[in-house]
């Protein structure tokens, strides 16, 4: 099945900001952190089953170098 991906305009807003804090640190560090997410966005867009739920239904997913996570909820439709 094919899953649409929608990233939520606030989650976009917090990684602008973190990128610019880490971009702030050292030069290429914000490049870093947004490729680490992107990354992993590839990876849940592609695979989102194999991130256990943690709760409720919310899955969640960590970035690579970096102490953040992303947490994502599957909506499935069927069609009858």
């Amino acid at each position: 099945m094919n899953y649409s991906l929608k990233i939520l305009e606030v989650s976009k807003q917090d990684i602008k900001e973190i990128a610019l804090w880490y971009g702030g640190k050292e030069s290429e560090l914000g490049k870093k952190f947004t490729n680490a997410v992107k990354k992993e966005v590839t990876i849940i867009h592609k695979k989102p089953f194999i991130y256990q739920i943690r709760y409720d239904d919310v899955r969640i997913a960590f970035t690579e170098t970096f102490p953040y996570s992303i947490h994502f909820t599957i909506y499935q439709t069927q069609l009858l």
